[in-house]
């Protein structure tokens, strides 16, 4: 597939990586965009050490909310050649980035609603389930140590056996037993070389999704989670009535 650009996020251990099997997939002609920006706050980060800015690779220096505030902007986003879609590769020590993103959206579109974060009053049956202090719930099929960058092949390579789940399933499982709306899901999927991730698009999608599920001016509990087909980070998003 053809992208244009490609963001990843943190220029640490894991953001060099993806940046680096980016940068050797389209060497090999196994992947073509037009740039990698990797965004973070340190300018004399990792990946900056490694492998420095390119061509077609660049270091932002930037926080991760205020990048994408701009980056996400529909005005901004509308002028995206179809054939060059835009890409976000998350990070696993990140927060919860675009669920912070439709929540801040979310409280500029109502600004005389209320709009905040609410603990999912239940999990979804995992074995690794875990919130965290602000709100973010952890959740896992793997109750083990997963091999680092793993793609999530149909047989999973700590059990050797046929991967049986699949965490959106569950998550739209969740959303039906909670009765609450959504769910919005960001599925990070492998993509090439042992880096994964979503579509910009997506993430408009999701946005636009809240709008409509906040329409009515009823209160509106919706499930906002960005998931693998292992794990996922997710959030209850409660919109108050108009």
């Amino acid at each position: 597939m053809n992208y244009g650009d490609i963001i990843v996020v943190g220029g640490g251990c894991y953001g060099t990586f993806y940046a680096r099997q980016l940068a050797q997939a389209k060497a090999k002609g196994k992947a073509d965009f037009v740039r990698v920006l990797v965004v973070d706050h340190d300018p004399g980060c990792r990946m900056m050490k490694e492998l420095g800015e390119g061509e077609d690779r660049a270091l932002v220096v930037s926080e991760w909310d205020a990048f994408f505030d701009d980056f996400l902007a529909p005005s901004r986003r509308a002028a995206e050649p179809p054939s060059r879609p835009a890409a976000i590769v998350p990070s696993p020590l990140m927060p919860h980035l675009m669920y912070d993103w439709l929540l801040r959206r979310a409280r500029t579109r109502w600004p005389g609603r209320s709009v905040e974060t609410r603990p999912l009053p239940a999990g979804p049956g995992t074995p690794y389930d875990r919130a965290a202090p602000d709100g973010t719930r952890y959740v896992s099929w793997a109750d083990w140590l997963c091999p680092t960058h793993c793609i999530e092949p149909a047989v999973c390579p700590i059990t050797r056996a046929p991967r049986t789940w699949e965490m959106s399933d569950t998550i739209q499982d969740l959303t039906r037993g909670l009765g609450a709306a959504g769910p919005v899901l960001f599925h990070c999927e492998h993509h090439v070389f042992g880096v994964g991730m979503f579509l910009v698009s997506e993430v408009l999608a999701g946005d636009t999704r809240v709008e409509e599920a906040g329409a009515s001016g009823h209160p509106v509990d919706l499930i906002v989670g960005t998931i693998s087909s292992c794990h996922g980070a997710l959030n209850l998003l409660r919109v108050g009535a108009a």
